[in-house]
């Protein structure tokens, strides 16, 4: 099976934000992303309120192998993260989460992310992302939906959703 996160360790640049894989362990980045989020953003990201995240929670975020790959994105004249894409492998598919800093949402951020991540998932084989959306949440279904086919289901107040890539 292919490594995830092999085939870009070099940063990109898309329109005023500069893409780079996060490096295993780099908990500094993954905690300066969750600093950026408000309430209702942490809210959506992680199903319920989340004040804080733990340790454990921390070093999983963080963690990059071959199963596990994170882009993060930085804003033109920004020194901390504006975004953050993770997927987690599973054979031919593979999970998905995004986090965008409360300042820079709706600025395309997350739909670059989100493409830069769906690129690399192709090229390791994945055929399928999975993600679950908290809600009603109308900006990552969007985002979701340019990525390639969709399936939907609500389960328990949650959407589950299937992309086809």
């Amino acid at each position: 099976m292919p490594c995830v996160y092999a085939r870009h360790m070099h940063s990109r640049y898309v329109r005023g934000l500069t893409v780079r894989s996060l490096r295993n362990g780099d908990t500094e980045t993954v905690s300066a992303l969750f600093a950026r989020l408000g309430e209702r953003s942490r809210q959506r990201r992680f199903c319920g309120a989340k004040p804080r995240l733990s340790e454990l929670e921390l070093a999983n975020l963080a963690r990059v192998d071959r199963d596990h790959h994170v882009l993060v994105g930085y804003a033109d004249g920004d020194a901390e993260p504006a975004g953050i894409a993770r997927l987690v492998r599973d054979g031919s598919s593979a999970e998905i989460a995004f986090a965008v800093a409360d300042e820079y949402q709706s600025r395309g951020y997350g739909s670059i992310l989100a493409s830069e991540l769906a690129a690399d998932a192709r090229a390791a084989g994945i055929t399928r992302l999975m993600a679950t959306v908290c809600g009603d949440n109308p900006r990552i279904v969007a985002l979701l939906e340019r990525l390639g086919s969709i399936d939907a289901r609500w389960r328990s107040g949650e959407r589950e959703f299937v992309v086809g890539l």
